[in-house]
């Protein structure tokens, strides 16, 4: 029998790499329709004053960070994204399946961190091209892959929050 740290593969969270498949596949339809479709930082509007599809290519990080570093950020990034996305799937492997609070924002990240490393594979910078703004301040472009990294992120820091810590026996 499998401690709860420790389940059986077939009872562990593994699954949960099912939905990073997901937001893989999704990501990478939407930034081809956005390479096909948009012209380079030629905004179309989606909804006046809050969204465009923008087609925009980040060589960095987050809000660019490193963009302009000379091209050695596109293997530290990407090594990370690989180091980042086993590390996790390590832990859904010894996570319950039922365990959805935490193996969900794995997930996410997972398939964020991956879409985002095909990209850095595949043309050295990612593909961005969800656009939101309000009057002239606009957010930096980004796109799917981003957004489950986020959302992912967020779930693991409110699952840290939100686990229950074993009872102390009072002695």
């Amino acid at each position: 029998m499998a401690s709860p740290s420790k389940p059986l593969l077939r009872d562990s969270a593994l699954i949960w790499l099912l939905l990073s498949v997901v937001v893989i596949a999704l990501d990478l339809w939407t930034k081809q329709l956005a390479l096909d479709h948009l012209e380079y930082n030629r905004p179309v509007p989606v909804i006046d004053g809050f969204l465009n599809w923008t087609l925009l290519y980040n060589y960095g990080a987050a809000f660019s960070f490193l963009g302009n570093a000379g091209g050695w950020q596109r293997w530290l990034f990407s090594g990370l994204a690989v180091v980042i996305s086993g590390l996790l799937a390590y832990w859904l492997a010894r996570l319950p399946r039922a365990d959805w609070k935490q193996a969900l924002p794995f997930a996410l990240v997972i398939g964020g961190a991956i879409g985002n490393l095909v990209d850095r594979l595949r043309f050295g910078y990612v593909v961005d091209f969800i656009d939101v703004y309000y009057d002239v301040h606009h957010w930096p472009a980004f796109n799917i892959a981003d957004s489950a990294i986020v959302a992912g992120a967020i779930g693991i820091a409110l699952a840290g929050f939100l686990v229950e810590q074993p009872k102390q026996e009072k002695g």
